[in-house]
């Protein structure tokens, strides 16, 4: 049934056929090469060797690829082999997968709360690039272009004369890639009769804490540098202790060549700019009410961070400005999960931010 027909339903049918389709959809998928297959600590132990999650490593040729068209995942079937739902209208209980696969629910957790972090958008509108490093520290790029005196790196070239350079070098000083994380405390008594989709909503919480701390490790690099000397250039509003669509003009047409595509701010700063005389377009706020989403000062996407100091306005161009390192991808004590039955796990990653290109990113000060 399309979604379209299915939410006119009433609430009980609804919840019936999409019962139904569930069911359907179990039956109509191959189980035979999922059943095959029991996941482990040692499981586990060979994901982190190879750098995957337990689902990247069960979708490889020597588990159970999905083929084309599957309706469910590799993980997803090993759910359906130990009959546990994990949504519709009689979701299991977290008791059932220590009961039938307690090796299932670490990753479990995982996927939801990946799913938590990918609710608290603006990440993925900020960093420029991310990458996977095998090792604790990292060194970003230095950029230099000589000569400076010139705005213009096309041009003609005379007998003896320099051609414009761009150098890249590492930086002087690496980045330490530290561990962030949030302890899980829950008492086995406490989640085994909550049902699946409770323990969805926990765990989306969660992961939204984790994205929203990572915006604010990006406000700290932004502000402060990475420790190489290069914190974002200042620029001051015209009077102090004021902002006005004058400064914001100002500060978008001080960002060229680059384009000030995102701008982050507290919700002070944020309150300022929704209140100018200028963005005060009727379609704008109409559109504000409709969606949620903020209005676009000088095209720029509004991303709320409380991070940013009340004072300050963040504004890059998100092709150059940050780059995201991560030496440990999301990880859980999978160990305290299966054995200890939940009493105490630490859901982390190892990530840093470093900046790519100085100029990609720049602060407006609204009081100096």
């Amino acid at each position: 049934m399309e979604l379209e027909k299915l939410l006119e339903l009433p609430l009980g049918k609804r919840w019936l056929e999409m019962a139904q389709m569930e069911k359907s959809i179990s039956s109509s998928v191959d189980l035979s090469r999922a059943k095959e297959i029991k996941i482990t600590d040692e499981t586990y132990l060979e994901a982190q060797s190879k750098g995957v999650s337990i689902s990247e490593l069960l979708e490889t040729p020597e588990y159970d690829p999905t083929p084309v068209g599957s309706p469910l995942d590799a993980f997803e079937r090993q759910l359906a082999v130990h009959n546990i739902r994990v949504s519709g209208k009689n979701p299991s209980t977290v008791e059932l997968f220590y009961q039938g696969a307690p090796a299932l629910l670490p990753e479990f957790m995982l996927r939801e709360v990946r799913n938590g972090m990918r609710m608290r958008t603006g990440l993925e509108k900020i960093v420029a690039s991310s990458s996977v490093v095998n090792t604790s520290r990292y060194t970003p790029f230095f950029v230099n272009v000589t000569p400076t005196s010139s705005k213009l790196s096309l041009r003609p070239i005379g007998d003896l004369a320099e051609a414009p350079t761009v150098s890249v070098a590492e930086q002087q000083h690496s980045i330490l890639v530290p561990d962030y994380g949030m302890t899980l405390k829950a008492s086995y008594k406490a989640l085994r009769y909550r049902t699946t989709a409770q323990f969805k909503v926990l765990l989306w919480y969660i992961g939204y804490r984790l994205q929203v701390d990572k915006i604010g490790l990006i406000v700290n690099t932004i502000i402060n540098g990475d420790g190489n000397n290069n914190s974002a250039t200042v620029i001051n509003t015209a009077v102090t202790g004021t902002l006005s669509y004058t400064d914001l003009v100002t500060f978008w047409n001080e960002f060229f060549p680059f384009e000030m595509n995102v701008i982050l701010a507290h919700k002070d700063k944020i309150k300022t700019i929704l209140t100018m005389a200028e963005f005060k377009d009727p379609l704008a706020g109409f559109k504000f009410q409709a969606t949620g989403e903020l209005v676009s000062p000088l095209g720029s996407t509004l991303i709320r961070s409380d991070e940013v100091p009340t004072d300050l306005l963040i504004g890059l161009d998100n092709r150059f400005a940050i780059e995201e390192v991560v030496s440990q991808p999301l990880m859980i004590e999978y160990d305290k999960v299966i054995e200890q039955k939940l009493e105490e796990a630490v859901v982390s990653e190892s990530v840093a931010y470093a900046k790519i290109i100085k100029e990609g990113s720049l602060i407006l000060d609204s009081v100096w």
